[in-house]
């Protein structure tokens, strides 16, 4: 089963309610909000990171980017960098750009910056960069309880 239809179950069968919108495929974020019609800043970016020797999720929005310091001394870590695309892809079975952020479906750690709970909803790309999902942001945080940060610049 892909992320797609991993995700789309864990989503029903938690009874959570979201809308499908298939769209072009984009590759940025910019582009995301555009096909989607919605506003760059409900845009949740899923990024995954390598946190000295282990994988991790963050969850920032789309119009932030991440303070790589400031994740290094929350997570008390030394090394820190982006997973490349091949180990994406590997990890989660989906191209870069299109990973959800439901780090529980691929099993690392999640880290929610605070941008996230700011807003009403949250809009992302769903296993594929042909797919978003949008959801209440309540909905997310009560299913998931991410530890929630303030990493973004």
């Amino acid at each position: 089963m892909g992320a797609f239809e991993r995700l789309k179950s864990f989503l029903d069968e938690n009874k959570i309610s979201y809308e499908f919108k298939e769209h072009e495929e984009v590759r940025t974020s910019e582009e995301a909000a555009k096909a989607r019609g919605e506003d760059i800043k409900i845009g949740a970016k899923a990024m995954i990171l390598k946190a000295d020797s282990k994988f991790v999720m963050l969850v920032l929005s789309a119009a932030k980017k991440i303070d790589s310091r400031r994740v290094k001394e929350l997570l008390g870590i030394e090394s820190l960098r982006f997973a490349n695309p091949d180990e994406v892809t590997q990890l989660t079975g989906c191209l870069p750009g299109g990973v959800p952020p439901f780090a529980n479906i691929f099993g690392f750690d999640l880290i929610v910056d605070r941008t996230i709970p700011a807003n009403e909803f949250m809009a992302f790309n769903a296993g594929e960069r042909t797919k978003s999902l949008k959801l209440k942001t309540k909905d997310y945080l009560a299913l998931l309880k991410p530890r929630i940060e303030d990493f973004s610049i």
